[in-house]
C-alpha cells in the first residue's frame, strides 16, 4: 500500500509518499505561499529531477492537485496513476479529549476536529482545510487523522490538571494536553528496539528539541507527563516561545507597556525564548557561533535551555521513580552535540557518562553514553511521517 502523508499549514503543505512494503520513501515536497502565488518543491527519491518552481495555488485544493500531478507525471513522478495511492494520513495538531488514538476520518470525526478549533486556532483550521482539499481532489480515498495530542491522553489527572477552579476544566477543557506526541511515540518504540527490551518494561524520557521543544516521561510505552501544556508555549524556553513563566508577569507588563493580553501573548510566542534572551536568533547554530565569539547573552540563552531540560528530566525521573533511557531527538536533539553534552553534565547523579566520540555523530540512531553508564543515552532521528503512515495503513486495513 502506498500512503500520502500530509502536514497542512495555513499557507503551506508538506507531504511524503511512502510505499509501506518496506516502508520506503518515494517522494517528498513542500507547497508554499498557498493563497498568495504558490511555489512547489517536489523531490522524487527514484533518481528523477527535483521540481522547484512557482505553481498557481489559490487554495489548498489546487496545491493537492499540483502534488498529485507531480507524483504521477512522466518527468517527476514516482507512481503511474493516482489510483496507486491507497490512503492519506493527516497530521492534526489537536484532538482535545475526544481522541486518544488515530482514527479514520468521516463527517463525525471532521466535526469533532472542528470543535477543537478553540484549543488550536492557528493549526486545526489548516488541518481541516487539508482534509477537505484531499477529499475534493481524491474523492473516496480513505483518510486518517493522526493527532499530536493523542499520545498524551494516557497522562493521569495529577499530571494533566492545573490547580485552578475545577469548572474551568469541566466547562472549558483547560488542562495540560501536550504536543509532539507522534514524535515521542516513534522514538520510544525505536529506543526499546535499540535496548533490546519490551517497551512495556521500560522507563524512558524523550527530549524532542527543536525550535519547539518538549520533554515526555514514558512509562511502559505510555505518556505519564509532558512539558508542554494547554498550548505549546509552556515548558522549556524554546526558539521564540518563553516556556514556563509566572503568569502575573502578563498583568505587570500590561500595566507598564500599555500592551493588551493579545499583544503580549504574541510576544511570548514569537519574540521570546532564546531569541528574546540573546537578541540574536532563534537558531541554536547562530547562538553557538555567537557564544564561541564571546557573546554573553547567547551563552546565557544556551545555558538556560540546557538547565531547563536537565531540571525537567530530573523531575520525570522522580515521577517515574527511575529511568532506563534518555532520548534526544528533533533538530537540536539530533544535531547539537554541545547541547546534549551541556544537558548531560547535570545528570551525573544518574550515573550518566557521555562518550565524546559517540556524541559527535549526527543523524543516526546511536548510543552516546559510555558502556558503563547506568542510564543509556541515545540519539534517535524522529520520523513522524512514518508513524502517520503506519497508523493510516493499520486503520485502513483493519489491523
Amino acid at each position: 500500500m502506498k500512503i500520502l502523508v500530509i502536514n497542512c499549514g495555513s499557507s503551506s503543505l508538506k507531504y511524503q509518499l511512502l510505499d509501506m512494503e518496506g516502508e520506503k520513501l518515494l517522494a517528498k515536497g513542500l507547497c508554499e505561499r498557498i493563497g498568495i502565488d504558490g511555489h512547489l518543491t517536489h523531490k522524487p527519491q527514484n533518481g528523477k529531477p527535483t521540481f522547484n518552481e512557482d505553481v498557481a495555488m489559490p487554495t489548498h485544493t489546487e496545491a493537492i492537485a499540483a502534488v498529485l500531478d507531480k507524483l504521477t507525471s512522466a518527468q517527476y513522478g514516482v507512481v503511474d496513476s493516482m489510483s496507486e495511492i491507497g490512503a492519506v494520513g493527516h497530521r492534526v495538531v489537536h484532538g482535545g479529549e475526544k481522541f486518544a488514538a488515530s482514527v479514520r476520518i468521516d463527517d463525525a470525526v471532521l466535526s469533532a476536529i472542528s470543535e477543537c478549533i478553540p484549543l488550536a486556532p492557528l493549526h486545526n483550521p489548516a488541518n481541516i482545510t487539508g482534509i477537505e482539499a484531499c477529499k475534493a481532489v481524491m474523492g473516496d480515498v480513505p483518510q486518517v487523522a493522526v493527532f499530536d495530542t493523542a499520545f498524551h491522553q494516557s497522562m493521569p489527572g495529577k499530571a494533566f490538571m492545573y490547580a485552578i477552579p475545577y469548572e474551568y476544566y469541566t466547562d472549558l477543557k483547560v488542562r495540560r494536553y501536550g504536543f509532539h506526541g507522534t514524535s515521542h511515540r516513534y522514538v520510544a518504540k525505536r529506543a526499546a528496539e535499540m535496548l533490546g527490551k519490551p517497551l512495556e518494561e521500560l522507563k524512558l524520557i524523550s527530549c524532542h528539541m527543536g525550535n519547539g521543544s518538549s520533554i515526555c516521561a514514558i512509562d511502559g510505552g505510555r505518556s505519564v507527563d509532558t512539558s508542554m501544556g494547554f498550548t505549546p508555549i509552556a515548558g522549556l524556553p524554546m526558539g521564540t516561545r518563553c516556556g514556563d513563566i509566572d503568569v502575573s508577569i502578563l498583568e505587570y507588563l500590561a500595566a507598564n507597556t500599555g500592551k493588551d493580553v493579545k499583544e503580549l501573548t504574541n510576544i511570548l510566542n514569537k519574540k521570546s525564548g532564546v531569541l528574546g534572551v540573546s537578541g540574536i536568533s532563534s537558531d541554536f547554530r547562530d547562538l553557538d557561533n555567537a557564544a564561541q565569539e564571546g557573546n554573553d547573552r547567547a551563552a546565557l540563552a544556551l545555558e538556560m535551555f540546557c538547565y531547563a531540560v536537565a531540571k525537567t528530566v530530573g523531575g520525570y525521573v522522580a515521577a517515574m521513580n527511575g529511568v532506563d533511557g534518555i532520548i534526544f531527538t528533533a533538530g537540536i536533539g539530533e544535531n547539537s552535540a554541545d547541547t546534549r553534552a551541556g544537558i548531560c553534565e547535570y545528570l551525573g547523579y544518574l550515573g550518566i557518562s557521555i562518550c565524546s566520540e559517540r556524541n559527535a555523530k549526527r543523524g543516526e540512531d546511536t548510543f552516546i553514553s559510555t558502556d558503563d553508564s547506568r542510564v543509556r543515552v541515545m540519539v534517535i532521528p524522529t520520523n513522524e511521517e512514518l508513524v502517520i503512515a503506519r497508523d493510516t495503513r493499520d486503520i485502513v486495513l483493519g489491523k
